[in-house]
């Protein structure tokens, strides 16, 4: 039998922390969330290691590596409000939860909110909440937000989640056009956005978030 307990304490020494993740409390977190929990059963043996792990129809859980360096990168505070977007199982929410005041997370139908509410029942996160609603309309009647992290590739930002962060915020996601993507974290300033590139790296588009393919004569 698998020993994730050990498998986890693994996971944040030789993934995370190899990775530049220094902050002590996001650490903390991923010691503390049993990520097996929030993977399907037919790929538990997955669950720690150092890739990406399919859990449901169109959402993939980053890697450990990837997930604990966009949270760095995005510099949640203890009062933020978090938007996740297409949370999937929840666990980055999870994660989120331990480290900002509130986090509502969103998906797209009634089935996968269930299930995600479930699992954050039984992990004990009593600071988050997963709604239904369309990605690309993001959690307005929620928000504004402090920070919206998306762990997912996209060709860009929807206009709408911007309007949805609060002066100041910050918005995390992959943008990616061909084979590489680069963590991109923007930053909200009165009625200006402005970027910063935190890492390369790359991931799965959403569904319906796909890059239109470019004209080719």
């Amino acid at each position: 039998m698998t020993d994730f307990s050990a498998a986890r304490a693994s996971m944040v020494e030789s993934q995370i922390r190899t990775s530049d993740v220094t902050d002590l409390d996001i650490l903390g977190a991923f010691r503390r969330t049993a990520r097996e929990a929030f993977v399907p059963t037919a790929r538990k043996a997955l669950s720690y290691a150092d890739c990406q792990v399919e859990t449901d129809e169109g959402r993939t859980m980053l890697s450990p590596r990837d997930l604990s360096k966009m949270i760095q990168a995005v510099e949640i505070e203890p009062q933020d409000v978090v938007l996740d977007v297409a949370c999937g199982r929840g666990y980055s929410t999870a994660i989120l939860a331990q480290l900002a005041d509130t986090v509502v997370g969103l998906e797209t139908d009634d089935a996968a909110v269930a299930r995600a509410t479930e699992l954050l029942v039984e992990a004990d996160i009593s600071n988050a909440a997963v709604v239904q609603g369309d990605l690309k309309s993001g959690a307005a009647e929620h928000g504004p937000f402090d920070v919206i992290f998306v762990g997912a590739a996209l060709p860009r930002v929807h206009r709408p989640w911007f309007s949805q962060l609060a002066n100041g915020g910050r918005l995390v996601c992959i943008i990616q056009i061909g084979p590489v993507g680069r963590v991109t974290v923007f930053t909200k300033s009165g009625d200006a956005v402005g970027e910063t590139v935190a890492f390369d790296t790359s991931a799965p588009y959403l569904p319906g978030f796909e890059a239109e393919p470019a004209f080719v004569f």
